[in-house]
Order: C-alpha cells, then sequence, then structure tokens
C-alpha cells in the first residue's frame, strides 16, 4: 500500500528542514575559510564578495599545526589499537567463559560510563605526577600519559559492545575450530575475529573519534611539545586578534581524517553498532 500524499510530503520538509539544519554550519564555516580575516571580523555576508584560498597556507605558519596534528594522530591511533586489542580478548572472554564475578565485572564495566570525565581529571593528574616523581616515568605531559587517559573513556564502552558482538556470533564456530586443531586463541584469531570485523571496526572508529577530539584532559595532561589538534586550535587566538578565517579553515583540515574514516567505514560501523540489538 502506497503511503498518502501528506506523508510523503511531510517526510520531504521534515527532511529538507533536518539536512539545511545540518548543512548551514557547514556553509558558513567553509566560505569563512575562504574570505580575507577582515571580511570574518565584520558582518557575516552569506554571499563572500572575495573570495582566497591563502588561510589553508597560513594555518600551517601561525601555529605549529603539522606538530598538533602529528601528536593527534599518534595519540589517537595508538589509544585506538591499545582498545581493540584489549577490548577483543576482554570481550572473548566474558563472551565465551563462565567465571566468578563475570555478571559483576560486566555491569561495573558498563557503569564506568556513567561517571563525567572531570571527575577523573584531578585523581589522574595526581597519580601520574606522583609515578613520575617516585618512578621517573614521565606520564604527565607524555604522549603516553594522554594514551592511558583515553583508554578508561574508550574501553569500557568498547568491551561492552563487542561482548554483544561475539555473544551474536554462534560458539559452534569456536567448537569446530577446536576439532580442527585450533586452541582458544587460535579459534579466537582465526573464526571469532573474521566474522567479527564490524563490530571491530565500530570500536576502532569510536575510539579513535574519542581520543581525536577530546579537549578536557589534553588541555591539562600535555605541553607545548605534545599538544593535540583539539588544544593547538586555540593558538589561532591572540590577545590582539582571533583569526577566525584560519580557525575555520584549520577546522575544517583536521575534520579530514574522522569524515574519511567514517564515509569509508560507514557499513561497517553500521553493522556493528546494530549487532547483537536483537538476540
Amino acid at each position: 500500500m502506497a503511503a498518502p500524499a501528506s506523508f510523503v510530503w511531510t517526510r520531504r520538509i521534515v527532511l529538507a528542514l533536518l539536512t539545511g539544519f545540518v548543512l548551514l554550519p557547514v556553509y558558513v564555516m567553509v566560505s569563512s575559510s575562504l574570505k580575507p580575516l577582515q571580511d570574518v571580523s565584520g558582518k557575516f555576508q552569506w554571499i563572500p564578495s572575495g573570495l582566497t584560498i591563502r588561510p589553508y597556507f597560513d594555518i600551517w605558519k601561525t601555529v605549529p599545526l603539522a606538530k598538533y596534528f602529528g601528536n593527534s594522530l599518534i595519540v589517537a591511533g595508538a589509544a585506538t589499537v591499545a582498545s581493540v586489542i584489549i577490548a577483543v580478548f576482554s570481550a572473548y572472554a566474558v563472551s565465551r567463559y563462565a567465571f566468578r564475578g563475570k555478571r559483576v565485572f560486566t555491569i561495573t564495566v558498563l557503569s564506568t560510563q556513567m561517571f563525567p570525565g572531570i571527575l577523573f581529571l584531578l585523581p589522574l593528574f595526581l597519580i601520574y605526577v606522583n609515578i613520575g616523581n617516585s618512578t621517573g616515568i614521565a606520564l604527565y605531559g607524555s604522549r603516553g600519559g594522554l594514551i592511558l587517559t583515553y583508554l578508561t573513556f574508550s574501553l569500557p564502552f568498547s568491551i561492552w559492545m563487542l561482548i554483544g558482538y561475539f555473544d551474536s556470533i554462534p560458539k559452534d564456530l569456536d567448537e569446530a575450530a577446536k576439532v580442527d586443531g585450533c586452541g582458544p586463541i587460535g579459534a579466537l584469531f582465526r573464526v571469532v575475529v573474521p566474522a567479527a570485523v564490524p563490530g571491530i571496526v565500530a570500536v576502532a572508529v569510536y575510539a579513535f573519534m574519542t581520543a581525536w577530539g577530546e579537549v578536557l584532559f589534553a588541555s591539562v595532561m600535555t605541553n607545548d611539545a605534545t599538544r593535540t589538534l583539539a588544544v593547538g586550535l586555540q593558538g589561532y587566538a591572540t590577545q590582539n586578534d582571533v583569526y577566525w578565517n584560519q580557525v575555520m579553515a584549520a577546522s575544517l583540515v583536521v575534520s579530514v581524517p574522522v569524515v574519511a574514516g567514517f564515509l569509508l567505514l560507514q557499513r561497517y560501523l553500521v553493522a556493528g553498532l546494530t549487532a547483537g540489538a536483537v538476540k
């Protein structure tokens, strides 16, 4: 049965409004990044009077954007890899084996998501400083410390999501692999992991996006040498002026890895997020 015409037009209008609501900020960002600074600082013009690509060259000179970009790639990439590896082993153990405290472990992992991140800022800061003073291991102000910090946020959700995904994979596949001579680790990497690629990709995208755009901990746990993009963008604001055109241009540049990765892995991400929702 065909949908009523009123429903079709209502849907089109709502979708058009939502599309405009989403694309309007993007248009403002793109148009502002192509304007001279004096045009951006004045009254906003929907149709730019003059366009220039100079802000896209100046963003690398006003602040050390390349260094911030490299720091963000290292921190976000390492946090993503570590989160995926730990989550895969943890979720597989919870999904496939029965042990004392299994339910408590699952509830505890998920309950950590209820607390706002700012509650952990001061404790982690003190822990890192004390470790550095007592052992000489510099966690505060280092990329390693920031990676460990981001793991505290991405791991609980990653483990919980992979548990649900592994539960949706029949255990008969593990048994068949063991009959063929595989041990638990062999069954995990030869059977379960290939079948769980969408869920693992979803976890990787979540962990990367969490680390890539985080501001609060990056502003406290880093210094001039380890500063990431999310904090480094503040360098375009000086005591005398704010380079709004360069801010917009830099924001677009730093968004490219996340947007490109999301578009390339979109089908895996959707499959991973919806897997296990219906048992």
